[in-house]
């Protein structure tokens, strides 16, 4: 088993649930979170700031704001794996910085609380 976790922008949720679903993932957890990445600068702020926005003109020198994001967690067996990081790349790339990130983990075990179902059975 392997957990995927992806950070996504949070206006990506809705197409992301919904490809989640068709490519056959039944059940994901979603947090929101806030964050940034090594770039310094919201495309959505400097959009609003080459417009003429106050507001987001002066959010351009803010080195250390942080954004609104959303974490996935998904646990599925690893024959799925790939499945689910190419169904997050092809609904979340815009090609701009932001897009955000994806990551695999290794998964030792899980457990079903209700039914005591070890191992793959807990998540299926």
């Amino acid at each position: 088993m392997k957990e995927v976790i992806a950070v996504v922008r949070m206006n990506m949720m809705n197409q992301t649930k919904k490809a989640l679903t068709e490519a056959g993932v039944d059940a994901f957890f979603a947090h929101e979170a806030t964050g940034r990445g090594k770039g310094f600068v919201n495309p959505q702020v400097l959009s609003g700031a080459k417009e003429g926005y106050e507001e987001a003109a002066s959010l351009l020198g803010e080195k250390g704001k942080l954004y609104p994001k959303r974490v996935l967690t998904i646990v599925v067996d690893d024959d799925f794996v790939d499945t689910v990081v190419e169904t997050l790349i092809t609904t979340n790339k815009t090609g701009k910085p932001g897009d955000g990130k994806i990551f695999v983990v290794p998964i030792k075990d899980s457990v079903r609380v209700r039914t005591g179902e070890v191992g793959i059975k807990s998540i299926s």
